[in-house]
């Protein structure tokens, strides 16, 4: 179900327009820094085993690896909160959005997994795309539920609206004066 269906919808409206302002921000950030090409003496090989990366941080000693790893943690952690936000939705489970959320979050890193390989300087690693999409996992999870259900709260409170969504009447046909759609009878199937 859609927030827009609500009574404040221009409130609605600017809400997803800022999330959408915001995503569009924060992606064309994450291109520049993830995809500029670097003036490197030497590039190390591309890594392809899951978790070879984070344990070559873990053995940097625990400052470094903290460092590292929250690094690859926080680079896509805003979009756990900002696809949600885009999208607008209020009335949705929170584990299809979580999974939505967490897919877009995936692709999006493996895109720029993938179009580093051809940047100098950078290198593709597995791990990079383990850790952005947790990263996104975590934000969705510890902001998204609480900020849906405070604004469940406020627009009960205000319009009374999300009932009538609840309900399910968002279809068109329910919606449609003119009745059901006319049938044909008496017509067979040809041989």
């Amino acid at each position: 179900m859609y927030v827009r269906h609500s009574s404040d919808g221009r409130a609605v409206i600017r809400f997803r327009a800022a999330g959408v302002f915001l995503l569009l921000a924060h992606l064309l950030f994450v291109g520049w820094l993830t995809l500029r090409p670097l003036d490197v003496p030497w590039v190390t090989a591309a890594n392809l085993h899951p978790f070879a990366g984070i344990r070559a941080d873990l053995a940097m000693g625990p400052a470094e690896a903290a460092r590292r790893i929250g690094k690859g943690l926080l680079l896509l952690a805003p979009l756990g909160v900002l696809l949600p936000m885009a999208g607008g939705r209020l009335l949705v489970s929170p584990w299809a959005s979580l999974a939505r959320t967490v897919a877009a979050g995936a692709l999006i890193s493996m895109a720029i997994e993938l179009g580093q390989t051809g940047v100098p300087g950078q290198v593709v690693d597995v791990d990079s795309l383990l850790l952005n999409t947790v990263g996104v996992a975590l934000a969705h999870l510890l902001v998204v539920p609480l900020c849906r259900v405070r604004l469940r709260r406020g627009n009960r409170a205000g319009a009374g609206d999300l009932s009538r969504i609840g309900n399910g009447t968002r279809t068109f046909r329910s919606e449609a004066p003119q009745g059901s759609t006319p049938t044909i009878t008496g017509v067979g199937i040809a041989p």
